[in-house]
């Protein structure tokens, strides 16, 4: 059964090789460019919400830290008056509050950290991404400068150079710096 496999994964591997070859780089290039920019806009998106989300986080503690503090005062207003099951009752919603803002503490640590890590890794796709353009471009001048035929500027009398005037220069050329 091991053996099937390989074959098959051998089959699948030089099936997809003839397949690259036979399809155009440009266009594969072109493809991996828009693959690479539609994640990178998910990523953006990713990072907006988790943003909100750590915005909303922050907001709720601040919330609850001001709602501690007016529980601080009733508690000083039940003990001056003497109430003390009022006392217990705010003792509680203190509790439960400062549990609260522990807890929300905790998940917007969490969220800090997560919309770090998403910020830096959108940042290195936008890198490579930049890095895919150039090379794309690169692609696109070469297979120009291709299809144009020989540069006219190096084409003495409207003759290109030929691959044997190549090969007699080069030789000369390694005699001379072996000499040097």
């Amino acid at each position: 059964m091991a053996l099937i496999t390989r074959i098959s994964k051998l089959f699948t591997a030089d099936f997809h090789a003839v397949l690259d070859r036979i399809e155009e780089p440009e266009a594969l290039l072109r493809q991996a460019i828009r693959d690479m920019e539609e994640e990178i806009a998910r990523a953006e998106q990713q990072v907006k919400w988790l943003a909100h989300e750590h915005g909303q986080l922050e907001t709720r503690r601040q919330e609850i830290e001001g709602a501690l503090r007016n529980v601080e005062e009733e508690l000083d207003v039940c003990f001056a008056a003497g109430k003390e099951d009022l006392a217990r009752s705010s003792i509680r919603r203190r509790l439960e509050a400062e549990r609260r803002v522990k807890e929300l503490t905790r998940r917007i640590a969490a969220a800090e950290k997560a919309l770090s890590e998403q910020r830096a890794t959108l940042e290195e796709n936008r890198h490579y991404l930049a890095g895919m353009r150039q090379k794309a471009e690169i692609l696109v001048e070469d297979e120009a400068i291709r299809a144009s035929g020989p540069d006219e500027r190096f084409v003495a009398s409207g003759e290109a150079v030929s691959d044997d005037e190549v090969e007699v220069a080069y030789l000369r050329e390694r005699q001379r710096r072996a000499a040097s």
